[in-house]
């Protein structure tokens, strides 16, 4: 890994003018090795120092995130909760109100990476950070990801790859954190360089490769996340999270799922139904949402749900297994969701 300087801003409009670009607009090139010169974001780095150690990232500066006040806080709003992006998984999945009013937040932050990752890894990073496709992360590969033509996946080693939405490019989203987001509905307080605001949906923020093959989310250089925001639920919501690995030790998953159900006397009023690990930006199955809401949760429902749910799908030449386990875990979450 080459020498970089540091630097440690005070403010978020001193660390937005200070960086350059993007750690997805870093990666693309023509050809050959990657650029060096720019200034990049970092909060907990866990991923920005694995891209440095492969050799596909070479910055001159990296813009240290974690002392700037207020970005490591949860704090209620409108009924809600206001996550700052420096907020810590371990922090999160242990935190009172995350655990009781958010419950699928706070088992996808306590089951991500290992104890010792946890404990450093930020929120905002985990929603940052770049796909675990091994084309993407080898040097040897110039993928369509990464300014090249070619999608090595495709007719390669695609196993853990997508089986929705893969037209370009097959990677899968890597945040389980996003999955359990994009079902409460949450919100991004983006802020650029001169102070601007937006407030995009995580749905809305992260992106598939039909609308931008080189990255995964809209964030532009000098735009830092500075809250995450996730509405007050209704009275009855129950919530879960669950995932499936090859090993029960720190691994990526094969399949992720939660699901957000507003009941009412054992009817659903609302649902919100999310895939991980499924496409590259987390998949809302709105099929099996539409066969959720108005119905008694009982498991002749939760059957067709399920089955609903894979609508669309289109896996690769070795990857059709995770259509059992998305179905088997869509059952799995939705009684244990219904049973409280």
């Amino acid at each position: 890994m080459d020498a970089f300087e540091w630097m440690s801003p005070q403010d978020i409009e001193q660390a937005a003018r200070a960086a350059t670009t993007t750690v997805a607009a870093a990666m693309v090139r023509d050809s050959g090795e990657p650029a060096a010169g720019d200034a990049l974001l970092k909060a907990g780095g866990i991923d920005l120092l694995d891209l440095m150690k492969e050799g596909l990232l070479k910055p001159r500066r990296l813009i240290h995130l974690r002392n700037i006040a207020g970005l490591d806080r949860i704090e209620g709003a409108e009924g809600g909760l206001r996550i700052g992006p420096n907020v810590t998984l371990s922090q999160l999945a242990s935190h009172a109100e995350v655990r009781m009013r958010f419950r699928a937040l706070a088992q996808a932050a306590g089951a991500s990476a290992s104890p010792q990752i946890r404990h450093l890894a930020t929120l905002g990073g985990n929603l940052l950070q770049r796909p675990r496709c091994w084309y993407l992360r080898s040097r040897a590969h110039h993928c369509t990801r990464k300014g090249g033509d070619r999608c090595f996946a495709f007719g390669g080693e695609n196993q853990y790859h997508a089986i929705f939405d893969h037209k370009g490019c097959a990677i899968v989203h890597p945040s389980t954190c996003a999955t359990a987001l994009i079902a409460f509905g949450a919100r991004l307080e983006i802020t650029g360089p001169r102070g601007a605001r937006r407030a995009p949906s995580v749905e809305e923020f992260l992106l598939l490769p039909e609308a931008d093959l080189h990255r995964e989310n809209t964030l532009e250089p000098g735009e830092i996340v500075t809250a995450i925001v996730l509405p007050a639920p209704a009275q009855a919501t129950r919530s879960l999270h669950i995932k499936q690995c090859e090993t029960e030790s720190f691994d990526w998953p094969l399949a992720d799922v939660a699901v957000v159900l507003d009941l009412e006397s054992g009817v659903c009023r609302k649902a919100a139904v999310v895939l991980g690990a499924a496409a590259p930006a987390p998949h809302r199955a709105r099929a099996a949402e539409a066969a959720l809401t108005g119905k008694r949760i009982e498991e002749p429902v939760i059957r067709v749900a399920a089955r609903a749910a894979l609508q669309g799908a289109a896996p690769l030449a070795k990857n059709g297994y995770k259509l059992p386990i998305f179905e088997t875990l869509l059952r799995r979450a939705l009684l244990a969701a219904t049973e409280g």
